[in-house]
């Protein structure tokens, strides 16, 4: 075994600084064998392995194995490219992962917010294409009710008596309901419902102070607004359509994996274990 702890590589004119122990991460690779001078395609020059091939690409095999873990930008293209260096390397399992492209891509995603103003309530209904989403957007999201005496609906002042969470309507995995405002209990009494979004902390009562709020929490979270329409006129049903490209998460490759192994079916596994 080579007694270098820093190695330096120059692939394409770029350089490269890391430890002998990341580019032995599999040991039958061919980036493995070069600490041992096993292959003489890595040629050793003023203490520096010179590589002809291409410095930016391998920028991406680079942080696979620090991290043992795919992640690339949302606009890369270069899949078959990326796997022939991987091939080129010998990190079999890295390439059979980037034969998987649809495991890799970003995904466009919809979202759509649905809301209406009758009489002192707001509804709101919120349909999305991507159930995780959906669960991450109902948790930033909490409704508060509680009971009010004499005051009206779009109040400035919250109630006095404690106001106590409530679960959202959830009709299934895509969508959520619920609504804020205020409507007549018995004689002056109201029940008022405000509405809470993370990390912002008021609770507003307001339907249109919660819609922007709303609004603004998804233009925030990388969706971007891609139409406006009234889907009801006589109830004034008002429908924001919403998209953005959702990077998947980084999937996890096993560093014990040798050539034949199925990277793909492994890092698939991995990733819907985290529930993506």
């Amino acid at each position: 075994m080579s007694n270098r702890e820093v190695v330096v590589l120059s692939v394409g004119g770029v350089r490269f600084v890391t430890r002998a122990s990341t580019l032995q991460q599999f040991p039958e690779s061919r980036l493995a064998r070069m600490l041992n001078d096993d292959d003489r395609e890595f040629k050793l020059v003023n203490g520096e392995f010179f590589v002809d091939r291409d410095g930016t690409l391998f920028s991406y095999i680079m942080d696979f194995l620090r991290t043992l873990q795919v992640s690339l930008p949302a606009d890369f293209s270069d899949y078959q490219r990326l796997q022939r260096e991987a091939e080129f390397y010998g990190l079999y399992p890295l390439a059979d992962l980037l034969s998987q492209e649809h495991l890799l891509k970003p995904k466009l995603e919809i979202l759509e917010v649905r809301f209406s103003l009758q009489e002192m309530q707001a509804f709101f209904r919120i349909f999305g294409s991507c159930s995780t989403t959906v669960e991450t957007l109902a948790e930033q999201i909490t409704v508060f009710t509680g009971q009010q005496s004499g005051q009206s609906w779009n109040s400035p002042f919250p109630s006095q008596k404690p106001l106590v969470p409530v679960p959202l309507e959830r009709p299934s995995h895509h969508d959520m309901v619920f609504q804020c405002g205020t409507e007549y209990s018995a004689g002056d009494q109201f029940v008022a419902r405000y509405v809470s979004i993370k990390p912002d902390n008021r609770k507003l009562i307001n339907g249109t102070n919660v819609l922007g709020l709303l609004l603004d929490t998804l233009l925030k979270d990388g969706f971007h607004l891609i139409s406006t329409r009234t889907v009801s006129s006589e109830e004034k049903v008002g429908c924001y359509s919403f998209e953005r490209m959702k990077r998947p998460a980084g999937l996890t490759v096993m560093a014990n994996q040798t050539p034949g192994s199925s990277g793909a079916a492994q890092a698939k596994r991995s990733q819907v274990q985290k529930g993506k």
